[in-house]
């Protein structure tokens, strides 16, 4: 329960500042049409996911912390995949969601919280994998 708490508030600040990030760009960068709302979105996903790997390594998973290029590559591929998942599920709630002032933030959500569940899975059980008492 414990994990789940701080990978919540970590997920929280990260997702603010993924947000941040996103709302910046697409209302102050001029990025909000296509395909530059891709390119926001894939920039503000890789801004919050590179600062939540980072702060759940430290605070969250640190029992399943290991050095090497294993849990680097589970990182690389994990956030790859959902990278792909953001975007895309971003790109597909702008086209069904009617146009408003809130659609963007709403599809950012949508798509946030998708990649959030696919991370927090894989995350503890692959990648932060704690060692079981037999690989000690």
């Amino acid at each position: 329960m414990g994990q789940l708490i701080r990978f919540a508030l970590i997920g929280g600040f990260c997702a603010l500042i993924d947000l941040g990030t996103y709302t910046l760009l697409t209302q102050l960068a001029g990025m909000a049409a296509s395909p530059w709302v891709d390119i926001a979105r894939a920039i503000s996903f890789i801004v919050g996911t590179t600062t939540a790997f980072f702060l759940n390594r430290k605070f969250t998973f640190a029992g399943g912390r290991r050095d090497g290029k294993a849990q680097v590559g589970s990182f690389v591929l994990l956030y790859t995949v959902t990278f792909f998942v953001a975007v895309g599920v971003n790109q597909l709630m702008l086209q069904v969601l009617p146009e408003s002032a809130w659609q963007h933030t709403l599809c950012w959500a949508v798509s946030q919280a998708t990649a959030t569940v696919i991370n927090f899975v894989m995350l503890k059980w692959v990648v932060f994998r704690e060692p079981s008492t037999e690989e000690n």
